[in-house]
């Protein structure tokens, strides 16, 4: 008999979304097991009928990799309903999901992908994958600003963890953070004094919109391999 498993990590290595996402659709509700309501104490395996918001999961699917640019406007929310969700520009052929968010207001480098685990290993905090954003705030930045950024700040109750910060000009500066905080980068400018005007994602782990050549709003292929 094969092994079975908590039910999240079931979930995830059939494709259909992240370990903490699947705890979230058991916590709505839309997650059944053998016909009954899921619990999270669930353990499964292949001989059991697992069903997501209506769909029997079949197994663990094949797991695919895109690199997408994101344009401003475009919500990472998969919101049907929302004609600037994200659900309607993702890959056609195949069920996928971004790794990690850009608010509205962002633009730059996500990862798509139907693989939970990996998702598991690029966004945990034990494992500390490195995102690198090109920002640009509304005024000159001052003297201490960077050194300020690099040292952390308080955001959400939280002292940042340190970073890396980098004057490039006047108005802008490069940040490499390995942690994610919501609206993490805005808050902390804001703490110091500045606002966001643009926020750009360049590079998350070894991948960067610069290797691959990626006009905005467009997507590609790639192996996970490439990322890490």
């Amino acid at each position: 008999m094969v092994e079975k498993v908590r039910l999240a990590k079931y979930i995830a290595h059939a494709g259909i979304c992240s370990r903490k996402q699947a705890s979230r659709l058991i916590d709505q509700g839309v997650v059944r097991v053998n016909g009954q309501a899921a619990n999270h104490i669930d353990h499964v395996n292949d001989e059991d009928e697992v069903i997501v918001e209506g769909k029997t999961i079949t197994g663990k699917a094949p797991m695919v990799y895109f690199a997408y640019h994101k344009p401003v406007g475009i919500d990472c929310k998969l919101n049907r309903s929302d004609a600037q969700s994200l659900i309607h520009f993702l890959p056609s052929e195949t069920r996928v999901y971004p790794i990690g968010r850009l608010d509205k207001d962002s633009r730059g480098l996500l990862i798509l992908t139907n693989d939970g685990e990996f998702c598991n290993q690029l966004i945990h905090p034990d494992f500390h994958q490195p995102k690198r954003y090109l920002v640009t705030v509304d005024k000159p930045l001052n003297h201490s600003f960077c050194q300020t950024m690099a040292h952390g700040v308080p955001v959400d109750k939280h002292i940042t963890l340190p970073c890396e910060v980098t004057q490039v000009n006047e108005q802008q500066f490069m940040i490499t953070l390995r942690q994610g905080l919501n609206r993490q980068i805005r808050k902390m400018a804001h703490y110091c004094g500045y606002k966001v005007i643009d926020l750009y994602r360049i590079e998350i782990a070894n991948l960067s919109i610069e290797q691959l050549g990626l006009a905005e709003g467009q997507t590609t292929r790639i192996e996970k391999t490439d990322i890490i």
